[in-house]
């Protein structure tokens, strides 16, 4: 237990450790600067982010994982799909809700969108498309057609609504989509993905496997585009004055032990409703079907504790520290300079992905699928360089002001160009790597950033400064999709120099058929 634990604490230190060097070298120039509070403040964060990511990996190891593995094998076996369908509904809802990432995105648009009502609008999606992941993988429904058709109705919908003059919640539902499969959500969804697909079994079990999280993706963003159809009138009047306002959500408190104090109550709160009712759930489903011996209770339990305390950590670390003096550093460099802010950004963007453990992980599961085609070396340089290349182009969008909708479209054609060139299992990997790319730092402290810069440029921030996490969630379906058509290509080019050889050969070839 102590080992693993000191090794999700060296993977949250190398997450944290060199974004942190960063903005605190910056605070002493003057394109960037904080005052001695603010940098205690950043300093006190920072320990507890470690910490907080910390006991939250070792926690969904523990807990979160054999949890979605248990109930889709154990529920599948029953051959009651009505009953698969119903509880992957109610505990995609709940892990949704309980998710971190989300929490910290919706904390920045409080007081413009009623975010209880937004937020269960996104549980609901991620239980509904978890149902449509699930019957594909029991129907053997290819994924590439069904993402598409979602796509195209995605993109059909939000220009349904820019053409009515809505659309101002478009950039925010494409961030609610992956932030709603992220540090809890992914590991259950996966693990309930992974349940099914070894209980179903059959030649595409791996495939089957990956694609759950890609399907989970579009349920927020639907809903959320649904929920503009309805909008009143005041909430786009707060959503249009939200430049005027946005700044009193960011403010540092002065005063920094009632901060973290109030930051620790309040997360405590959140966090503990949110769990309460997945464990409920979880224990009453274990109870009537799964029956796991009390030694994997007891661990299962354990592993909750560390979920709910590093869970709490992270929100506080985030919330007081994180969020705000990002914001603070994403307005100075705007302020100062925008090209440098660009390319601070694209810095960011390649740390916090190199920095992402989970980053790790991916690489190695695409090496071994890929038997060594992919390098672990290849794929991490292609997907950092491509996430700061994203926090560039979504920084250009901040200050230049167009739609996100210029870049997701031609990011979504390409990458299903490159679907019918490659395997499937690179396909759903591909897209299932959203999640991975955009870490939780990406929602603390990159997003805050570009939020920051917009609100000083005064552009309007709904429109223009979210969308970012979209972006960069985007990257390894082409980055992982192009390795793999290259991998495929040399393999096929080598084949043929190798029969090119033999044919040529001057050796004299004997067959006897006698």
């Amino acid at each position: 237990m102590i080992k693993r634990l000191l090794a999700a604490t060296k993977e949250s230190l190398l997450a944290v450790l060199p974004i942190f060097i960063i903005v605190l070298v910056l605070s002493f120039t003057p394109i960037a600067h904080l005052n001695s509070s603010e940098r205690i403040t950043l300093i006190i964060a920072a320990v507890i982010l470690i910490i907080g990511i910390a006991l939250f990996t070792l926690g969904a190891e523990m807990a979160i994982k054999p949890m979605g593995t248990g109930i889709g094998s154990s529920i599948l076996k029953t051959n009651k799909i009505v009953l698969l369908l119903i509880v992957c509904f109610i505990m995609g809802f709940l892990v949704t809700i309980a998710e971190s990432d989300l929490s910290v995105l919706m904390n920045q648009v409080h007081g413009i969108i009623d975010n209880t009502l937004v937020l269960v609008m996104i549980g609901i999606g991620v239980g509904l498309f978890l149902i449509f992941a699930v019957l594909k993988m029991i129907f053997k429904v290819n994924l590439s057609t069904l993402l598409l058709f979602s796509y195209l109705g995605l993109f059909g919908l939000a220009l349904i609504l820019i053409e009515n003059g809505n659309g101002v919640f478009l950039p925010l539902a494409f961030d609610a989509g992956y932030v709603a499969s992220g540090s809890i959500a992914a590991p259950f969804i996966m693990a309930l993905g992974f349940g099914i697909a070894t209980s179903i079994g059959g030649r595409k079990q791996r495939e089957n496997s990956f694609g759950v999280i890609a399907l989970c993706t579009l349920g927020p963003v639907l809903m959320v585009l649904l929920s503009e159809l309805h909008v009143s009138e005041e909430m786009l009047s707060n959503a249009n004055s939200l430049n005027s306002t946005i700044g009193k959500s960011y403010e540092i408190n002065s005063n920094i032990f009632v901060a973290f104090m109030e930051g620790l109550l309040d997360s405590a709160k959140e966090v503990a409703i949110a769990l309460g009712l997945i464990s409920l759930v979880a224990l009453i489903i274990n109870h009537l079907f799964i029956k796991l011996p009390k030694n994997k209770i007891i661990k299962i339990v354990i592993g909750l504790v560390y979920t709910f305390l590093g869970h709490v950590l992270f929100l506080t670390g985030a919330k007081v520290g994180f969020l705000p003096i990002g914001f603070k550093i994403g307005a100075s460099l705007a302020e100062n300079n925008p090209i440098i802010m660009i390319i601070i950004g694209f810095v960011l963007g390649v740390i916090s992905v190199f920095a992402e453990p989970n980053v790790h992980i991916l690489s190695h599961q695409v090496e071994e699928i890929t038997t060594g085609g992919v390098s672990k070396r290849s794929l991490l340089i292609a997907l950092c360089v491509g996430v700061g290349i994203s926090v560039c182009l979504s920084l250009i969008r901040v200050v230049y002001n167009f739609s996100v909708l210029y870049y997701m479209i031609p990011i979504i054609v390409i990458s299903f160009l490159l679907s019918f060139f490659v395997p499937r299992i690179y396909t759903a990997i591909a897209f299932d790597s959203g999640a991975v790319a955009s870490g939780p730092l990406t929602v603390s402290f990159i997003l805050p950033f570009a939020i920051g810069a917009c609100s000083y440029l005064d552009n309007p921030v709904l429109n223009y400064g979210f969308g970012l996490i979209a972006m960069v969630s985007m990257v390894p379906v082409i980055s992982i999709q192009t390795l793999g058509f290259k991998a495929i290509l040399a393999n096929r080019i080598a084949n043929k120099r190798k029969l090119k050889q033999i044919i040529s050969s001057d050796d004299e070839q004997i067959i006897n058929f006698m």
